[in-house]
């Protein structure tokens, strides 16, 4: 049976309604930072366990706990996560990890590279600019990771 993975980034303290149906059946969330509010980590853990990093504008008490970067071993597969790619302090393929996701820029996109998946979600709260209110799953299945952006009807 294959895993389902949610991933969001830069909710900024507004968690959907339409986030959330879209991520109902997802076994682990994936945060990418700029989280905005501890509420959507209690609502998002609500569905299934989380993994959060902090973002460039989460401050306060609650994100003293939360790491700038995360390595998740999950279904077999293995995936990096930080807020800011250009953050990333490490060769991917020398660390093994088979997807880095990360947030920031609001703009989803997905790229491999040397075998190694890049995904940003988008931004799943705020509408900036005329950029998509958008986030993503990554299905694990027997041939490798599915990734997918899901642009939510807002």
């Amino acid at each position: 049976m294959p895993c389902k993975i949610a991933v969001l980034s830069d909710t900024h303290g507004l968690l959907r309604p339409e986030a959330v149906s879209a991520i109902a059946d997802c076994d682990i969330i994936f945060h990418a930072g700029d989280i905005g509010d501890p509420q959507v980590l209690y609502e998002l853990g609500r569905i299934a366990p989380v993994h959060a990093v902090k973002g460039n504008t989460d401050r306060g008490k609650w994100t003293e706990k939360l790491p700038l970067t995360e390595f998740v071993e999950f279904c077999g597969h293995f995936f990096y996560i930080l807020h800011e790619l250009d953050g990333l302090d490490l060769e991917s393929a020398a660390a093994s990890f088979e997807m880095v996701i990360f947030g920031h820029t609001h703009r989803a996109e997905i790229k491999q590279q040397n075998s190694i998946f890049y995904l940003n979600p988008g931004s799943a709260g705020p509408r900036r600019s005329n950029l998509p209110v958008t986030i993503a799953k990554v299905i694990v299945n027997s041939k490798g990771l599915i990734p997918e952006i899901i642009r939510l009807n807002i």
